[in-house]
């Protein structure tokens, strides 16, 4: 598969992955982006064997215990916009994550996916 192939697959995948959030640089404008979308989301996020919500479940956890509470909303508000995760099901992935990642790491994302929450449900009414 040629790199024109595969940037076009993984744009099409983060598009889905991010419900069409997440702009894409024109090819070459951005190195990062360039591997990013023909690898990442051309490669890997197109893989047959986890579901998208899996992934999406799996990427939380790895978030929240980096502590990355910016991308941690990103990812809330996407599996919120895909109906991936309802909000409850969102509040339940926290109250399952702070026996693991710890009470400081999870309280600083209370709020995280609250906003989450509240900016999903307006742009869906």
């Amino acid at each position: 598969m040629g790199d024109s192939e595969r940037r076009r697959r993984g744009v099409e995948k983060i598009e889905e992955v991010y419900a069409g959030s997440v702009p894409t640089p024109p090819p070459g404008a951005n190195p990062f982006a360039d591997i990013m979308l023909e690898q990442l989301f051309a490669e890997v996020w197109t893989r047959d064997v986890l579901s998208l919500r899996d992934r999406r479940l799996l990427l939380l956890g790895a978030i929240a215990a980096l502590g990355e509470s910016m991308t941690f909303s990103i990812q809330s508000k996407a599996a919120l916009a895909r109906k991936e995760l309802s909000p409850e099901e969102l509040r339940e992935v926290l109250v399952f994550l702070v026996h693991y990642v710890g009470y400081p790491r999870a309280s600083s994302l209370l709020g995280v996916v609250e906003k989450a929450i509240q900016e999903t449900s307006a742009a869906s009414d």
